[in-house]
């Protein structure tokens, strides 16, 4: 019998640690989606030059800590007001937009304000 339940008390504890980090490890960020949707933007930039587009409100506050934090470091971005602008509203939406801000920086699309995943972004596109 004692040879029996050892080899079953650690199966049980196995078990008991999977169930366990299943539960906890989703909560901690390790299993985390990339803060970013990958794709081609290229119709939503308004000219060749500008590669980084803010889609916010004036009244969000994290709009407005993006634009301050773009500004901050010199970058040029087309700051886009679904709430006035007929198009970007329209643009908005063909994005599957549902907060804001959306940035778009290159080939990548930022929902919400992340200073690292704009950073990542950043650094993807003067690398490319």
């Amino acid at each position: 019998m004692h040879k029996l339940v050892n080899p079953l008390a650690k199966y049980g504890a196995m078990l008991a640690l999977v169930l366990g980090a299943s539960y906890v490890l989703p909560d901690t960020g390790l299993l985390a989606k990339p803060g970013y949707v990958a794709g081609d933007f290229r119709t939503f930039y308004p000219d060749a030059r500008t590669r980084v587009v803010v889609y916010g409100t004036n009244s969000c506050p994290y709009c407005a800590e993006a634009r301050a934090y773009l500004r901050q470091r010199n970058i040029a971005f087309a700051d886009v007001d679904v709430n006035d602008a007929a198009q970007g509203r329209r643009d908005y939406t063909a994005l599957g937009g549902q907060v804001v801000p959306l940035i778009l920086i290159g080939g990548r699309r930022l929902d919400g304000y992340d200073e690292q995943a704009i950073e990542d972004a950043l650094e993807e596109l003067t690398a490319s």
